[in-house]
């Protein structure tokens, strides 16, 4: 009689093997296709404003990273080490990324099997009248006596030897980990470009600070001179109306604008203070700090502005922390829909134990006080009142979200960039029509005292004359100022965020 056909034990077991293999191998949910960002052809594109105002800008690289030293300032350079060595800001954001990174590494973590090692000597006492006790009435056979007996031998103190260890592996059959990594490293990366974000805004807040502090010492320079000057003016004019050669009407209104330019003089003192202070913030030190460092320059600054290195327009997306942020906050929530798609599907986990128990220590290391299992659990979700579905519709939901974040975000980035170059050129046609000005009106003061000198023309032409020759001066030093902000706020704009610097540490 032929035997009945059963099936190959091997085959079976291979069988199952392969169909694990191609379960863990599915990944459920949308995969992450990189955006490309809209970027016009050239710098003359997506422009705003009156034409007189796009000035053509020369296809060169863009600037280095540590873009301040095009103004070739040993101080300026000094105080940008120092703001990342020791920014509290810049700090912060570095411990962050360093979070991610170390979130990262956790979530890759659950990629593998878990072990786990564990042993003890408990020593501990059952109850006469418990649990474990109900078996001798259950078995019965025994009369009260020796069931008392027996009872009260089973319940007296022993210790209890422990030794071995447990293993368990979920099996990621449709992904739920490798989503869950591939989030994880998208939130790595947003960490990074917030930190480069970070460096950009701190090179950018003390270069603009900076200027902004400069501006104001030469505006307080060139106001003392002008004090000093009309000091000067007035005691002649004194001279000349005690003399007869002048009325009270000119040297009152000579007076008058003295006293105005020492109003103004405290205030702008005062605003030098508080620039000094804004900068001691940023590198994390008390006021008064950067006494000695921010002293006032003699003379006017002579510094030529940087020649303007805009690059390409596609490279824009790539250098922007901002843009490549919101990248990640994209790609993270596209992996985050995986995540929660997953956790619909049902899961399988492999434990297995071995150890070693015993109450006697003589025994406990015999091969006869072994204990093991092995085996999968299922978990398979059947009803949870539509919450798993929710949440994937919630993950969706952010996605979109992301997307037209990240949409803004580019939109953004070119209206600032549109914006910062209006405001340059402008500055620039300002501060060079300025320059004309200020030769004019020395020329014109020049003259107008030669005149006088000559007996051409009075003493009043002369002090209109002067009056204009030092408000021309002081409209030129705001200017030049404004422009060196301008460009500040360029490279920002373009997002030329600087590397890490040697001093500072992770």
């Amino acid at each position: 009689m032929p035997k009945p056909h059963r099936p190959n034990s091997h085959r079976l077991r291979s069988g199952l093997t392969v169909c694990v293999l191609a379960l863990a191998g599915c990944t459920v949910g949308p995969n992450f296709t990189r955006p490309t960002p809209t970027a016009p052809d050239d710098w003359t594109s997506w422009r705003s404003g009156d034409d007189s105002l796009h000035a053509p800008v020369a296809a060169a690289p863009a600037l280095q990273a540590d873009w301040w030293r095009a103004f070739h300032d040993p101080v300026l350079d000094a105080l940008e080490e120092r703001a990342f060595a020791a920014s509290p800001d810049l700090r912060t954001a570095a411990l962050h990324y360093a979070e991610a990174r170390t979130r990262g590494d956790t979530t890759a973590a659950q990629h593998g099997p878990q072990v786990d090692l564990n042993g003890g000597a408990t020593r501990q006492r059952q109850s006469e009248s418990g649990a474990s006790t109900r078996l001798l009435d259950a078995i019965g056979g025994t009369d009260g006596q020796n069931r008392d007996r027996l009872a009260r031998l089973l319940a007296q103190p022993y210790t209890l030897y422990q030794a071995g260890f447990d293993a368990s592996w979920e099996l990621d059959l449709w992904g739920h980990v490798r989503r869950s990594i591939e989030a994880a490293q998208a939130d790595t990366a947003q960490q990074a470009a917030l930190l480069d974000l970070a460096r950009l805004s701190l090179a950018s807040e003390v270069a603009r600070n900076y200027f902004e502090l400069r501006t104001t010492q030469e505006q307080i320079r060139l106001m003392r001179e002008d004090i000093s000057a009309l000091t000067e003016r007035l005691a002649l004019m004194n001279a000349h109306v005690r003399a007869g050669a002048l009325d009270h009407l000119g040297l009152e209104q000579e007076r008058a604008q003295l006293d105005a330019l020492r109003a103004q003089l405290p205030g702008l003192l005062a605003q030098e203070g508080a620039g000094a202070n804004q900068i001691a913030l940023l590198l994390g030190e008390h006021p008064g700090a950067l006494r000695d460092t921010l002293r006032p320059v003699a003379g006017p600054r002579r510094a030529a502005l940087p020649d303007l290195a805009l690059g390409l327009p596609s490279e824009v997306a790539r250098r922007r922390p901002d843009i490549r942020a919101a990248e990640a906050r994209l790609h993270s929530a596209t992996a985050s829909i995986g995540i929660a798609t997953a956790d619909l599907y049902p899961s399988i986990r492999l434990g297995a134990h071995f150890g070693y128990e015993s109450y006697l220590s003589n025994e406990f290391a015999d091969w006869g006080s072994r204990s093991w299992s092995i085996g999968p659990s299922l978990s398979l979700p059947i009803f949870d009142h539509g919450r798993r579905k929710s949440v994937v519709q919630l993950r969706e939901l952010q996605q979109q979200e992301a997307a037209v974040n990240y949409h803004q975000t580019v939109l953004k980035a070119w209206q600032e960039i549109d914006d910062a170059l209006n405001r340059y050129s402008a500055e620039q046609q300002k501060f060079e029509a300025l320059q004309h000005q200020v030769a004019a009106a020395r020329q014109a003061h020049e003259l107008a005292q030669a005149r006088y000198d000559g007996g051409i023309t009075d003493f009043m032409t002369v002090l209109d004359s002067q009056r204009s020759y030092l408000q021309a001066r002081r409209d030129l030093a705001s200017s030049r100022g404004r422009l060196d902000i301008d460009f500040v706020a360029i490279n920002k704009a373009l997002g030329n965020a600087p590397g890490d610097f040697p001093a500072q540490a992770h």
